[in-house]
């Protein structure tokens, strides 16, 4: 028997629909990683489409927990504030990474440094 059994079904359903919204969300993010042709179109994709599902996920847990416990259950905004930290500032780092490594290596599609000829 599962905990889940006590969830109302109103409940189950607005649970269903952000989980698989954030799962949807997810595998979007998933195949723009896929279909995008250099590396700095790439890294958009999934920053922006997976870090949004996962947060439709979270919102998925929390209803759920907060239902089944009878009060506020807000341990998931602790994930949530993690990810929105490090995301954007791993996405920086590894960009400014491969723009440095794409100057080096004097690729065309990327514009020269400023004060540099």
């Amino acid at each position: 028997m599962s905990h889940l059994d006590a969830l109302p079904p109103w409940a189950a359903i607005v649970v269903a629909v952000l989980v698989l919204s954030g799962a949807l969300l997810a595998f979007v993010g998933s195949l723009g990683l896929l279909r995008l042709k250099n590396f700095y179109q790439r890294v958009h994709a999934p920053t922006l489409g997976t870090t949004l599902g996962t947060f439709f996920m979270l919102a998925g847990s929390i209803t759920c927990f907060s239902v089944l416990h009878g009060r506020p259950i807000y341990n998931e905004i602790l994930i949530g504030v993690f990810l929105s930290v490090t995301t954007p500032i791993t996405l920086m780092l590894l960009v400014r990474a491969a723009l440095y490594r794409d100057r080096e290596e004097g690729s065309e599609y990327v514009p020269q440094a400023p004060g540099r000829d």
